[in-house]
């Protein structure tokens, strides 16, 4: 039997010849015994994958590593990284044909309590995806539960006043300020706004662009600038050679931090928040809509 130790590693490791190649891991146990039966049930798994045709069994953590790896172009990627990041509570530890109806109940329920049933939904779809994909294209399980999602009904309205707009940018710190004003300028997603570079800016011409590869239908976006969002612009200048809006000279990654929450408290606003896939605005929709007609430079009416 080919069990060693390491110098490096407190856990027995095991060495298999198996198929002309040799298979070197850790049993994750400092336990001699419990190392061996890891060892015979690794050989076992081998021999019936080469002999039976059976496959072998693949983590769901195994699973978000390819997925993250062959998405990683996507513009909600940074999106997917969350919420795998909050799943990995309830699937990190399980293989993919432990993951069944009883799991997805589990993660259903626990979200519900901190979150709408639209939200719920954004992270069972994450999940039946990468199942999917599991199953269909790189055939690592043989069955997948049915994911249901929550009826979904037709998009609430959900304005703010201009006054409204006033107070929650003057209690928000002044880096968030730059960017709340700037998207209601703008209308853009708050992920283009904070993904925004220099090198899609210019100033002289009062326009800046969103690249195809940032804009969800792959298209690049053109944004002609107000006076108010180029104020906003000049504002940012010599902070970070690359990223437009910063905090500490490091670029923001998310708005819809504590400070953004506390702000609509004091302002008094409830039942509101910047949505990654909206942007602020007088006439915002629950997500915060992207109304180009109410960001003009008399709807902001701001004064910093």
């Amino acid at each position: 039997m080919s069990l060693y130790k390491r110098s490096d590693s407190p856990h027995w490791w095991v060495k298999i010849s198996h198929s002309g190649r040799t298979i070197q891991r850790s049993t994750g146990t400092e336990d001699k015994a419990q190392a061996r039966e890891y060892h015979d049930k690794l050989k076992a798994s081998l021999w019936e994958q080469q002999r039976l045709g059976i496959k072998p069994r693949r983590s769901w953590k195994e699973a978000v590593v390819r997925w993250l790896a062959e998405t990683s172009e996507k513009v909600t990627h940074q999106e997917d990284v969350r919420k795998l990041r909050w799943l990995d509570a309830y699937l990190g530890n399980l293989m993919l044909d432990e993951i069944m109806l009883d799991v997805i109940d589990r993660i259903k329920a626990e979200k519900l309590k901190v979150a709408g049933k639209p939200t719920v939904n954004r992270y069972l779809a994450l999940v039946r995806a990468l199942l999917l994909r599991s199953r269909d294209e790189w055939q690592w399980i043989d069955k997948v539960p049915k994911v249901k999602l929550f009826k979904e009904g037709p998009g609430r309205e959900r304005s703010i006043t201009t006054e409204q707009a006033e107070a929650l940018l003057r209690e928000l710190p002044a880096h968030q300020r730059d960017v709340v004003l700037f998207a209601l300028a703008t209308g853009l997603r708050q992920s283009n706004v904070l993904g925004l570079a220099w090198s899609h800016v210019n100033l002289d011409a009062a326009h800046a662009w969103v690249g195809a590869s940032q804009s969800k239908n792959r298209k690049p976006i053109a944004v002609p600038l107000n006076g108010t969002a180029v104020a906003v612009l000049r504002r940012q200048l010599g902070k970070h050679p690359d990223k437009v809006f910063t905090v500490a000279g490091k670029p923001l990654g998310w708005a819809n931090t504590r400070a953004w929450r506390n702000a609509l408290k004091r302002a008094g606003i409830e039942n509101f928040r910047w949505h990654h896939r909206g942007t602020p605005g007088p006439r915002g929709t629950d997500s915060l809509g992207r109304r180009r007609t109410s960001c003009n430079d008399s709807a902001v009416g701001v004064r910093l």
